[in-house]
Order: C-alpha cells, then structure tokens, then sequence
C-alpha cells in the first residue's frame, strides 16, 4: 500500500465536503474478533477521560495484561483505573503522572518506562489541547497549544522510540500512535511566510484562535513526513491517526458563548459515538501494519498529507521546522537518539 506523502494531495475544493463524507458516510472499523494483546504491554496517554479511556476500555476487551494509563492529575487517572479494574478485573492497570506542558515531567515518564518495564508494545499519544485563548506555558515559553499538540508530543515521540525497539519481542515492531485531525487539511498556514517558525506561533500578534489549533495538527503531518526517513518499520510503526469529530470528549472544554453552542449542536448532528472513534486508535495500533507507518490514517485508511506539504513552498517549511525542532530539544539530544534508530 502507498505511504501518504506518496499519494496524490487531496484536491476537494471544500472542507465541509470532506467532513460530511468522512462524519457521515463512513461505516466504523472494529479489529477482527480473532485479535488478542495477550502479553501485551499498552501506554495510553490523557487516558482518564473521552477517546483515551475508551480506547484503554477497547485495548483490554481484547485481553491486554498490562495497561499503563498516562495522565496529568494522578486522582482523575486512579478514578479511572478503578472503573477499568472493576471490568477487567484480571488486567495491572497502572496511573503514571505525566504533564505534557512540561519536558521534566516527560523526561522523567520515558525513563520510568527505561527502568521499571520489562516489555512495551503499544503506546498511543492521545493527549492534547484546544485553547480558544492565547497563552503561554511559563515553563518553555512558547504558546500552549503549540506547545503541548506539537512540540511536547515530539519530544515524548521521539524518546519513546528506543524504548518501543528495545522492549518488544524480536521481530516485532513496536508500534506509536499519535493523535492527530483531520482539521489539519484545512490549516490555511499563514506562518509558512515566517523564518524562523516557530517562534511566531509565540506572539500574541500573530494568534488566530480559528487557526491554533489545526495549525499545530498541519506541524504534526509536517514532523511524520520527515520522521519516516529516520525510523525503520521493523523497530517501530509510527503514525498519525485521526479520530474524527467524537461525541464525549473533553477536547473543547475551554470553548464557550456562541462557538461552544455551535459546536454543541455540531456533535449532536454529526459527532462519532466515543466507541466509534476510538476504534480508529485500535486500528492505527493494532489492525493496520507496515504498511501504514509513517501515514496519516483518517476513516480508518491511510490518506495524504494535509495539501500544502506537498507544495515547493510547504517542502521548504518541512524542513525549516525539522531543523527548528532539533534545535528547540537539542537539550534531550532527540538527534543522536534518531540517529541511533537509522543505524542497520
């Protein structure tokens, strides 16, 4: 099967149409009922509500052992475990803490995985933010939504690869999920025009509420199309997958007035059943194979990028932001841990 930055871009002249095709017309995907996780070790992060529970829920049904439920509030991730062990009575439901605001926090959850797991499977980065107002996390200084969709989840990406190589049976690869939207289709990308990047998702001048949030999705289809070339399917099968507008989540928690109603009645009218969508994260791990690493996978089939990295101007800003992501984690040294992942 072709990888997405292999396919032709999408050439649907209206978002809504792609939206309504893919809400509407498109029939769930469940993992073939002969499908085990016996043995299996799974991390789950922001797992204590919405897609991330329901999809631990999903992980145990099909006899997951061990399940490690990653969130920032330790009480509100126990709450949850509680719920799940009462289920899955004969399954080790652990609650890690893990912050995805701060690069400590990250940096101590990966080395917890280094020292206290014997085996790690699968892992799906579920966790993230929409904020409708501007802010900056006072820890690294760049913008919140950018910091915790993008820059962050990079950051636990990459140093989780070594562990998902090191600590699956040989043969197997390990697999890496990370939650991604279909909204990034639609990202107009108006930074495209800055250099360097990043940093002008930091000024408040520059901040588009409407935008935010898509554009740090656009940055995580701009990071899979570089990353593939630095990680061997055979170790790890790393993808974005996008669940679709989802009915229970907490994701706009921060919207409210005109644009909360709105978006109340959109779900209504349209939203995935929580079940439905976090079946995609099943399938992104579990379902789909090889074939789909570095991809995004929407509607439970590998698509292309978002449009405009397939452009001479988008290819330029893929590599200006790589070059700017090394830089901003160089404290982590995420490129010797990449170059030691495209070592034969």
């Amino acid at each position: 099967m072709t990888a997405s930055r292999d396919l032709p871009p999408c050439t649907t002249p209206f978002y809504p149409n792609i939206y309504v095709k893919s809400q509407l017309c498109t029939k769930a995907q469940s993992p073939p009922k002969d499908t085990t996780l016996i043995h299996k070790v799974a991390i789950v992060t922001g797992a204590n509500t919405g897609l991330g529970l329901e999809s631990s829920r999903q992980l145990l049904s099909y006899n997951l052992p061990h399940l490690i439920i990653a969130v920032r509030s330790v009480a509100k991730g126990e709450a949850a475990a509680a719920t799940l062990r009462k289920e899955y009575p004969m399954a080790t439901i652990e609650v890690w803490q893990l912050d995805m605001s701060s690069y400590d926090s990250i940096r101590a959850f990966v080395r917890r995985t280094e020292s206290q797991l014997s085996r790690l499977d699968i892992v799906i980065l579920n966790a993230g933010l929409q904020n409708p107002h501007f802010g900056v996390d006072p820890s690294t200084g760049h913008e919140e939504t950018v910091q915790v969709n993008y820059l962050s989840t990079v950051l636990l990406s990459i140093l989780l690869l070594p562990v998902l190589k090191n600590k699956v049976p040989a043969g197997t690869p390990g697999r890496l999920s990370i939650v991604n939207s279909g909204t990034a289709l639609f990202a107009s990308f108006p930074h495209r025009k800055f250099s360097p990047l990043l940093p002008s998702y930091d000024d408040p001048k520059n901040f588009d509420w409407t935008e935010q949030y898509s554009a740090s999705k656009l940055l995580g289809h701009m990071f899979m199309w570089k990353l593939a070339d630095y990680v061997s399917a055979d170790d790890v099968v790393v993808n974005l997958v996008d669940p679709g507008f989802t009915k229970g989540t907490q994701l706009q928690r921060g919207v409210s007035g005109v644009v909360s109603l709105f978006m109340s009645l959109a779900k209504v009218a349209t939203a995935r059943t929580v079940r439905d969508g976090a079946s995609t994260y099943l399938d992104a791990t579990v379902v789909k194979g090889k074939e789909s690493h570095g991809c995004f996978l929407m509607d439970w089939q590998i698509r292309p990028f978002a449009a405009v990295l397939y452009t001479p101007e988008g290819k330029q800003a893929i590599e200006r932001l790589w070059d700017e992501t090394m830089t901003e984690l160089k404290f982590a040294d995420v490129q010797g841990i990449l170059r030691s992942m495209n070592r034969a």
